[in-house]
């Protein structure tokens, strides 16, 4: 008989978030407790987010889940970096912040995300690591209550715990945007943790709110539709069309400016799980987590953060299918169908190349959009831990974890998300330099340098002008570009939905 081993006790003096006081399985004792170790940067990781809160809500007498944070990334080991990532989340258990991974190797954890069992009387009864589990784990909790219930081990109760989001309610105009779009009809805002778009002209003026403010799926005019955590844009001026990548939704989306009408194009609302290169009608095609858009000519293509690769759909056939990539997460250069990413989430274009932010091996890629069709490293390591803050040439530059690329004037913007900082990039020779931001998050208007954003994750330029979605800070930043100068907007007549007088 396997001799059961008893769960190492968490340590009480280590960081907690999203509850009143350390927990501890001893005191936890009746309950099934699951261990989610994760990070905050991981696609995978928040995919089973939305399957441990179903699973929290169905068991709430009788299950707890745990999130242990063992940061990837150096930005990642900041509490309140952490406490920012819960929050735009929404994610609603004690989360243990696990310094130095001592949680980590205690449990014997080799990957994220993986989730430890633990019984009612505090034994690991096994772990589960990937995503889509959630089958499984619904009937391995029912077992484990019948068993223990039998047994007269379990203990129903409802733990109470006052969560982050109590603390810290997200009342700010914009929450987490994440992509911003400058077009000559005027600025479009993923308002990402507002789950809508925001519409304004460059002096500050709303526009146009397109989506309840509500996290769903649903089409319809602007005060009617809903999205979840949509991210990047693309506008064709010519039709006065927006698409939208509609992240938490795994959809695309179609904005009618004319008619004011919100239509899903492509994705069926569930997630993929087929991450082998392939093709289909586009609303018959589940879609993994679309982060950015960019479009050329009639080619939308996307930068598909799930499965790690680029995907294109073409508007005029409703044809969606992948572009590049194994579906392998790495860093393989060469043809479009041997080549590798690592959770692609920001995408532009010279109509040369695609240029990609490759957050995961903190790098810029560049792929073919003419024969032969190559991909490539413009600049970063290319390795998954690969990672710092080094300006220079090529191989020798280390970015933190970037999400935010544009190209402009045969250069590339890049939002070196985790670093706080701003940089330009030379597609052709790899130089990469920082022009904006010290390096330290904060909120600081100012001069080149002389400035401060927090986990910027958005850019867009037109004419002189570079706007950046400066996440953390729930702010749009704007740079003249002449001056380096950087100011913030504001929005005046904007209010958070929750704090919004619907009109009449």
């Amino acid at each position: 008989m396997t001799p059961r081993v008893r769960a190492p006790e968490l340590p009480q003096n280590y960081t907690w978030l999203n509850t009143d006081k350390p927990l501890s399985l001893k005191q936890l004792k009746g309950r099934v407790v699951i261990l989610d170790f994760w990070t905050y940067c991981c696609i995978n990781c928040l995919h089973i987010l939305p399957d441990l809160k179903y699973l929290e809500q169905k068991y709430q007498d009788s299950l707890t889940v745990i999130g242990v944070h063992s940061a990837k990334f150096d930005n990642e080991k900041e509490i309140e970096n952490i406490r920012q990532a819960i929050l735009r989340y929404d994610i609603e258990h004690p989360v243990l912040v696990d310094s130095n991974f001592r949680i980590w190797q205690e449990y014997a954890v080799r990957a994220w995300p993986t989730l430890m069992i633990i019984d009612p009387e505090s034994y690991v009864i096994g772990y589960i690591s990937g995503e889509g589990k959630r089958e499984i784990l619904d009937q391995l909790i029912a077992e484990l209550i019948h068993q223990h219930q039998e047994k007269g081990t379990i203990n129903f109760q409802q733990l109470s715990q006052t969560l982050e989001k109590q603390r810290q309610p997200l009342i700010t105009p914009l929450a987490f945007p994440g992509k911003v779009l400058a077009t000559k009809v005027g600025l479009f805002i993923a308002d990402s943790g507002h789950n809508r778009l925001v519409m304004s002209n460059y002096e500050g003026e709303i526009l146009h709110i397109i989506g309840t403010g509500k996290p769903g799926l649903n089409d319809g005019a602007y005060n009617q539709a809903q999205f979840f955590a949509p991210q990047g844009m693309a506008f064709d001026q010519a039709n006065e069309i927006l698409y939208v990548a509609d992240t938490e939704n795994h959809t695309l989306r179609k904005v009618d400016l004319k008619n004011q009408i919100v239509e899903t194009i492509a994705g069926t609302g569930e997630q993929s799980r087929n991450i082998y290169p392939h093709s289909g009608t586009a609303l018959e095609t589940a879609l993994n987590s679309p982060w950015d858009l960019v479009k050329v000519g009639n080619i939308l293509y996307i930068a598909m953060a799930g499965p790690h690769q680029i995907w294109q759909l073409n508007l005029e056939t409703s044809i969606i299918k992948t572009y590049a990539s194994t579906g392998a997460e790495g860093c393989v250069d060469g043809s479009l169908t041997e080549s590798a990413f690592a959770q692609p989430s920001g995408i532009t274009t010279d109509k040369q190349e695609l240029y990609i932010a490759d957050s995961e091996i903190s790098s810029i890629r560049g792929v073919g959009l003419i024969e032969p069709q190559q991909v490539r490293t413009v600049c970063g390591s290319g390795q998954l831990f690969g990672f710092g803050d080094v300006d220079g040439q090529r191989e020798d530059v280390r970015l933190q974890h970037c999400l935010g690329i544009e190209s402009a004037q045969n250069y590339l913007w890049v939002a070196d998300t985790y670093n706080h900082k701003i940089k330009l990039i030379s597609p052709s020779t790899g130089n990469c330099q920082t022009i904006l931001g010290d390096g330290t998050a904060g909120l600081q208007d100012g001069i080149g340098k002389n400035t401060r954003f927090f986990e910027p994750s958005g850019l867009s330029a037109i004419n002189s002008s570079l706007y950046i979605s400066d996440t953390n800070n729930h702010a749009i930043r704007r740079v003249d570009l002449q001056t380096f100068e950087v100011t913030t907007l504001k929005f005046p007549d904007l209010c958070s939905p929750d704090l919004c007088i619907p009109s009449q």
